[in-house]
């Protein structure tokens, strides 16, 4: 089965049509989504800027860390699940453009990041959140990942525009 095939499978499933042609279940859907970035690619912004020094100098980095870390997890569940419920409903008409695959890719090496991220640095953030400067590495993290999840953002945004010009 191709993959044109599948998206149009799911597309063509009860759950795509029922939100597609429902007058209130895809806003909801899509407004829990935004809920949901709000809470989970916001919240990692914060924690980034906060790696990188730009903001909360004077707070410790586990200080903003660690208390955020359940809701960006419940918030990046939200956008998860709501932005499979989205893909179900458009799947047919976004599989083809170009702008689904990169979003993706981008999501993949957001994640990749943060598990490298964790497993490097977060584990033992004790260690060298005292520093004056945190490390170079610590750094590259906040950066990247702000860059990929402003891809992710600007890719989630032009679906709709581009997909039907």
């Amino acid at each position: 089965m191709s993959l044109t095939a599948f998206a149009q499978g799911v597309y063509d499933s009860g759950v795509g049509t029922a939100l597609r042609e429902s007058v209130y279940a895809f806003p909801i859907v899509e407004g829990l989504h935004l809920i949901g970035l709000a809470f989970s690619v916001g919240l990692i912004l914060l924690i980034d800027l906060r790696l990188v020094g730009l903001v909360f100098r004077q707070v410790p980095v586990q200080a903003v860390l660690h208390p955020l870390r359940p809701w960006l997890l419940a918030g990046f569940a939200l956008t998860f699940t709501t932005g499979a419920f989205l893909f179900i409903a458009e799947s047919a008409k976004i599989i083809d453009f170009f702008v689904l695959p990169l979003k993706l890719t981008l999501i993949l090496l957001a994640g990749i990041n943060a598990l490298w991220f964790e497993l490097k640095w977060g584990r033992k953030v004790a260690e060298w959140a005292d520093q004056p400067a945190l490390p170079q590495a610590v750094r590259f993290a906040g950066w990247s990942s702000i860059a990929l999840w402003s891809g992710v953002i600007i890719c989630g945004r032009l679906i709709p525009y581009l997909s039907y010009a």
